[in-house]
């Protein structure tokens, strides 16, 4: 849930964006085609929130090191009522105050978080599920690198190295950003931390005891994301899987549907959409709805197979 609020904000922003644009335009036009531009999610993500807050109920403290997005909506839709109310009395200091939907669900919200978690669970098909294989191999690549800091050289280190805004000197937690103090005795025990691919280009806080204080960073390797990822090993790919599937894989470098990979492959869209499915099956695509069509995406594994 920290990269959905996080990138459907970045969307909303019409600056251009050094690392992310790639994404953005590709993402960009579905969002808008989906209608998710305008609905929910958008009067609770405005571009000129203050401080580009999210609401806090819509960033449950994680149950694990790899949470579904589905557990993750269980603990959304059992926020307190008091707590979204909390949270929306904030986002009436942005310009505009609440928009229709947000304040039915500032008056309802056992009733309108249903229909929240449903517009959440389109936009992560249509924005972040096709991408995710990818993502999550930088997000466990910081916590690999982190966990190896810890190891060697002790909490300080990783906690010097996560940005240059956050800082330990043996007594206290520093965060250039922050603007209020937080006491130990009344943020919650511990501390969890939350690599981040779209949060930037600071950290983010958020502090909800008894859940522990969750602070979200940008994760090492962002700025590789989205480059385009040479595949070395066509051919011999090739011998194994047959050579329309090694070029259909090697075309998923972006997520795209049928027709889109027909007209860049010249194969027509029947066969295309036969061996899809065969690497569907063999877990090397996933299918993504997005309205009426469908976006294929490489699964993890097939990044490993195609990786140099």
């Amino acid at each position: 849930m920290w990269e959905v609020g996080t990138s459907f904000r970045l969307l909303r922003s019409r600056a251009a964006h050094a690392v992310h644009q790639p994404w953005i335009d590709q993402v960009r036009p579905r969002v808008a085609a989906a209608g998710l531009d305008r609905g929910r999610l958008a009067e609770l993500i405005p571009p000129d929130a203050p401080d580009g807050y999210v609401p806090d109920f819509l960033n449950p403290a994680p149950a694990g090191p790899a949470p579904t997005l589905a557990a993750e909506l269980a603990r959304v839709l059992a926020a307190p009522a008091a707590q979204v109310r909390h949270d929306l009395d904030r986002l009436r200091a942005a310009p505009g105050g609440l928009g229709p939907r947000a304040r039915a669900l500032h008056a309802e919200p056992r009733a309108q978080l249903p229909p929240l978690a449903e517009e959440i669970t389109a936009y992560w098909e249509v924005a972040l599920a096709p991408y995710w294989a990818r993502v999550r191999a930088v997000l466990d690549a910081d916590i690999f690198h982190r966990a190896r800091q810890v190891a060697e050289h002790g909490a300080a280190a990783l906690l010097n190295d996560l940005h240059p805004s956050v800082s330990w000197n043996d007594s206290a937690l520093r965060l250039g950003r922050r603007r209020r103090a937080l006491a130990r005795n009344t943020a919650g025990a511990g501390l969890l931390l939350i690599p981040s691919a779209f949060t930037g280009p600071g950290p983010l806080t958020l502090v909800r005891p008894p859940d522990p204080p969750q602070l979200a960073y940008p994760a090492r390797g962002v700025g590789t994301l989205w480059a385009s990822r040479p595949v070395v090993r066509g051919d011999a790919l090739a011998a194994v899987l047959g050579r329309s599937k090694a070029l259909l894989l090697a075309e998923l470098d972006s997520p795209a549907s049928t027709t889109e990979l027909a007209a860049r492959t010249g194969l027509s869209a029947p066969a295309v959409s036969q061996h899809l499915t065969a690497l569907r099956d063999a877990g090397l695509t996933t299918a993504h709805r997005t309205g009426r069509s469908v976006l294929y995406a490489r699964t993890a594994t097939a990044e490993s197979l195609l990786a140099p």
